[in-house]
């Protein structure tokens, strides 16, 4: 029984993680991002977020395989090796890369919100999809 309960907790932990993030980045774009201190403020939560969802999905994934859930196992390791891949060479290593000409180029600061944009709608598909597999596939 205790191992479900640590698989289903961390699953909770995961959806709030990933639904503060999807609320808390929202209203960030409002942010021109043409300054130092909004882009590294934006890059350190995503850098949090994406930390904080390796580690609960990888909780949850060990849970999932102690249980004999495989399909679950496998979905929520998929997530925390997607978050690990976002964080150490696509989204951040981007966004250091863009920070760092924010002030100079106006390009910059569009690419930048794009990127932005792009880990949201990262995130919103890796909780729609931990929804739909709670509802849909039953444990």
């Amino acid at each position: 029984m205790l191992p479900i309960v640590v698989a289903l907790m961390a699953t909770v932990v995961l959806l709030v993680w990933m639904g503060f993030f999807m609320m808390g980045s929202l209203p960030l774009l409002v942010l021109a991002h043409d300054t130092p201190l909004d882009s590294r403020f934006i890059r350190g939560l995503f850098n949090v977020y994406y930390v904080a969802v390796m580690l609960t999905a990888s909780a949850a994934a060990l849970s999932y395989a102690w249980t004999g859930r495989p399909v679950f196992a496998l979905g929520m390791a998929f997530i925390a090796v997607l978050a690990f891949a976002l964080r150490r060479w696509i989204i951040i290593p981007r966004m250091d890369v863009l920070r760092e000409t924010i002030p100079a180029v106006d390009a910059s600061i569009l690419r930048f919100r794009r990127l932005h944009i792009a880990g949201m709608v990262l995130n919103l598909a890796q909780l729609a999809a931990v929804a739909w597999a709670l509802t849909r596939l039953g444990l």
